[in-house]
């Protein structure tokens, strides 16, 4: 599991934990084979994912909002800690998530946005893809209506220009003056990530590994991230054409 960042100025892996299945940490011998200490105990994905941004927030990393798939969107509890740290996120969630409408019925994600008018709406750019512009018809509607001051809980919903049937689902938290362009940007941002391992892959060796160690495979992909980090920001620098010497280490 990887924890990206990504920006108008560079992206890259910040952070990574190991999925161990239960399997794994019940069989404690099987666990000090492999270099893996009594104190690693079981962890869901969405915890694994808990646990790397409150360290990017432990470490005082700037950024504005978190977004995740399903398997992290779906998780309640997860959403739930996200908004007592304050931290803004368009999570994707299955069409059947259960939401708190204004009227303050629980109903599914998908009945809600199928009784959205045409006019609902809007065809928006959500970044650039391989083949140009990544462009989809979005919808918002207002969720939650108890709420914390300033904040704001939305649904939003992405369907396929070719394929009405293609709708995919989105929970958000965030300022209360957050627009429907800015959420769209979020939701279509999560694809940096698949953008960092193609680039860590083909430029660090990410996946260059045959590892059987527990450390081990620590060391490598720390490593792997921390070069491509580093090609990020010599990047960045020559592109603004202020690129300076690297220093001796």
């Amino acid at each position: 599991m990887f924890l990206a960042y990504a920006s108008d100025r560079g992206r890259a892996l910040i952070d990574r934990e190991l999925y161990l299945p239960r399997a794994w940490t019940e069989d404690r011998d099987r666990c000090r084979t492999a270099g893996i200490g009594d104190e690693v105990a079981s962890a869901t994905k969405p915890e694994l994912a808990q646990m790397m941004i409150e360290r990017a927030l432990d470490a005082g990393v700037p950024f504005g909002w978190f977004t995740g798939d399903e398997a992290y969107g779906q998780v309640g509890k997860l959403r739930l800690w996200l908004e007592s740290r304050g931290v803004a996120h368009v999570l994707a969630v299955p069409k059947s998530q259960m939401v708190i409408s204004m009227e303050l019925r629980q109903r599914r994600a998908h009945a809600v946005i199928a009784d959205l008018p045409a006019t609902a709406w809007q065809r928006i750019n959500c970044g650039a893809g391989a083949h140009g512009p990544r462009l989809y018809d979005w919808a918002v509607v207002d969720i939650r209506p108890l709420r914390e001051w300033g904040r704001g809980h939305w649904l939003l919903a992405r369907r396929s220009i070719t394929d009405p049937d293609e709708i995919a689902y989105y929970i958000c938290y965030g300022p209360a003056d957050t627009g429907p362009a800015e959420l769209v940007r979020v939701a279509g941002s999560r694809w940096a990530i698949e953008e960092c391992f193609q680039t860590t892959k083909n430029e660090t060796g990410l996946d260059h590994y045959q590892v059987r160690g527990y450390p081990a495979w620590y060391r490598h992909i720390t490593l792997s991230m921390a070069a491509a980090a580093f090609l990020t920001i010599l990047r960045r620098g020559a592109q603004k054409g202020d690129l300076k010497p690297v220093p001796e280490i």
